[in-house]
């Protein structure tokens, strides 16, 4: 069995972020899924590197190790981003997400869903959200319902469409 740890992030972890958003780029290319985050590696676009190594400054910021190796990424806070609608309540809010499609099959997703369901619970939060671009086929709103999700409010950022999940821990 692979050993399986979540560490805190680092200013160091920059190229790995955007390596991550390189290889989701690629593959959601390839299942026709462009609308997501373009067609282009996110590491040949200034503004979105730029973006990716702002990233390593939240404190929220989270690398999953799979045997020593970045496999995934997750950057969690207690604010919700400017473009859903407050909770009105105490939460934990997913503003990132990301795997290596490296290691596809690893659960490493899955398993930073449960360490911010764990992370909720530690710290007395009775709400976890994130947010998720409602195009396509449907399929990554399915997975956030797999992971024990429920759709709620749909929003519009400058025609990208986007779709709020919540969960109680």
């Amino acid at each position: 069995m692979a050993l399986f740890v979540i560490r805190p992030g680092r200013k160091d972890d920059a190229a790995t972020l955007l390596r991550f958003f390189d290889e989701a780029v690629e593959w959601l290319v390839a299942r026709g899924s462009a609308g997501q985050w373009g067609d282009q590696p996110w590491s040949s676009i200034p503004h979105r590197a730029s973006r990716v190594a702002d990233m390593t400054d939240e404190p929220g910021l989270r690398i999953a190790e799979v045997d020593g190796e970045p496999a995934g990424a997750l950057i969690v806070s207690e604010k919700c981003p400017d473009h859903v609608p407050p909770a009105g309540e105490p939460e934990l809010y997913i503003g990132l997400l990301i795997t290596s499609r490296r290691f596809a099959g690893h659960r490493v997703g899955a398993r930073l869903i449960e360490y911010t369901l764990a992370e909720a619970k530690r710290r007395g939060i009775g709400l976890v959200r994130v947010d998720c671009w409602a195009g396509g086929d449907g399929a990554l709103q399915r997975y956030y319902e797999a992971r024990g999700f429920r759709s709620t409010v749909r929003f519009d950022v400058g025609g990208w469409l986007g779709q709020v999940f919540e969960q109680r821990p």
